[in-house]
């Protein structure tokens, strides 16, 4: 053999070594819904909405109690996520809007570029990491990481293949002018819109709204089965599907769905609508809200078959959650399906009803069937568990970036808990703030701080999980401690309106 024969049947035999290696890891799909509260699936306490399929997952899956968002609210809750981050150290702390300019879509307008605060460019998010690392990279949904033509889109942050609402303000809309679209494999070379044209011959609001036909929720969840139905073995697949429910508007197909839930509550509520909001109005704010659930529920289903009917289940690791409690908006009803008062609070606050949320995590052969966990995780320790998960280690020494002064990375991979091993570490806490409602909140153990206007309460989530007994004046030391955290923890964002909250004295 010459050596060229012999270099060449080394490199066929180091491709093929690599393809095998490629092969063994493991794939990972992460959910993220939008305002499910802890309370509004069966296997957390739910009475009312029908969720077969995420029940299914927690038996056969490993289902957390004490599992938390990373914020009250959707854009700052999705910064902790993506950037490993929490909101005193991750630039996006808020749910800021952009929309500029004025562009006519059949009878209606809309912004020309929209979206949210962009991420920090110089600090790497959990996609470019796993596309750094070999993986193919979807993502299906809610972006709200950069407005349309800033620096942090999809195309400039890790993803392969995006499709849904770079703008969560646009999410509004359950049948939208557009949606947006990127696909690297069909040779886009940024972000762009697709128009959706059985709704923009009609208003965004009132009578006619009914009449478009494109629902945002089924063609986001149909692109994302594509593009998982469409990956192959040979090379490992990260995606993100942030499913725009059931948050508000509470609109949807009058299907089997829909109305399975017809006459099924001995209450209703109406809601008049909210056009600035984009909140259309609704006669049966129950049914919408429940059936959107169960919508949810469906799509989780169908996911979950997929990987089954592909062969791939065992080889697949599926997280669920929400990214923050319960929604009051467009005719959201919370008091009324928390049937067990289970947590005090909703959507914007630090109280545990606004920021713990449900967590299911699903792989077949790995994760152990019917546990119920007790760890205490957030949002930004999913980075470092899904870096253990898929192999990559160090990634705090490779991915901190000497451009900044300080490079945060706040979480700890919880892969052990995860996968039944034992070495899990702990936090020494949880740490959240949200300037809207001017709130902070410190989870130590087994005390919880909740800081409102500087002032502060203490409350011990063993014996009082609703957060009913202030016992600050009873534990001075105690809430000493936890506001010297807070202190310390804070930082100032580069965004004047994320630093408007008033630290405890």
């Amino acid at each position: 053999m010459n050596n060229k024969a012999f270099i060449f049947g080394c490199g066929l035999l180091a491709s093929a070594a690599v393809q095998a290696q490629e092969a063994e890891r493991p794939n990972i799909i992460y959910i993220m819904c939008d305002d499910l509260g802890y309370a509004d699936v069966g296997c957390y306490g739910q009475q009312y909405i029908s969720t077969p399929n995420l029940d299914r997952m927690a038996a056969e899956g490993m289902r957390f109690t004490q599992a938390y968002a990373g914020s009250p609210v959707s854009a700052p809750s999705r910064a902790c996520f993506m950037t490993g981050q929490h909101t005193g150290h991750t630039k996006v702390r808020g749910n800021k809007e952009y929309r500029i300019g004025s562009v006519t879509y059949g009878k209606t307008t809309d912004p020309v570029q929209t979206g949210q605060e962009p991420y920090d460019p110089d600090h790497i998010i959990l996609p470019e990491i796993m596309k750094d690392n070999g993986y193919a990279t979807g993502m299906f949904g809610k972006w709200a990481g950069g407005y349309e033509g800033s620096e942090s889109t999809p195309d400039k942050r890790g993803i392969d293949e995006y499709y849904g609402f770079m703008c969560q303000f646009q999410a509004h809309l359950y049948y939208p002018n557009f949606l947006n679209a990127y696909s690297r494999e069909a040779g886009d070379t940024e972000v762009r819109r697709e128009l959706l044209q059985n709704n923009i011959d009609y208003a965004m609001h009132g009578d006619e709204y009914k009449r478009r036909g494109d629902y945002s929720a089924d063609l986001i969840h149909r692109r994302a089965m594509e593009w998982i139905d469409r990956q192959t073995p040979e090379k490992p697949f990260f995606a993100v599907l942030t499913y725009t429910l059931p948050h508000a508007e509470l609109a949807q197909p009058e299907d089997s769905i829909f109305k399975a839930y017809q006459s099924a509550f001995c209450k209703e509520k109406t809601y008049g609508g909210d056009a600035a909001s984009r909140y259309n109005p609704t006669n049966v704010a129950h049914q919408q809200f429940a059936a959107m659930v169960t919508r949810l529920d469906a799509y989780v289903g169908e996911v979950l078959d997929l990987l089954r009917k592909k062969g791939i289940d065992k080889n697949t690791l599926v997280i669920f959650t929400s990214d923050n409690g319960p929604h009051t908006e467009g005719g959201g009803d919370p008091d009324y399906f928390n049937t067990e008062k289970l947590l005090r609070g909703t959507k914007r606050s630090t109280t545990e009803g606004g920021i713990r949320v449900p967590f299911i995590a699903w792989w077949p052969g790995e994760v152990p069937s019917g546990v119920v966990n007790e760890h205490q995780l957030a949002f930004y320790d999913i980075m470092p568990t899904f870096c253990d998960v898929a192999g990559i280690d160090n990634y705090v020494e490779r991915y901190t970036n000497p451009k900044l002064s300080v490079d945060y990375f706040d979480g700890i991979s919880f892969a052990p808990t995860l996968l039944g091993n034992e070495g899990q570490q702990q936090h020494e806490f949880l740490y959240w703030e949200f300037h809207e409602t001017n709130m902070m909140a410190l989870r130590m153990g087994n005390w919880k701080l909740v800081v409102q206007n500087g002032n502060c309460s203490l409350y011990d989530l063993v014996t009082d999980t609703h957060e009913d007994n202030n016992l600050a004046s009873q534990y001075p030391d105690v809430v000493k401690k936890m506001k010297e955290i807070l202190l310390r923890e804070h930082t100032a964002s580069p965004i004047q309106q994320f630093n408007n909250i008033t630290l405890p004295q």
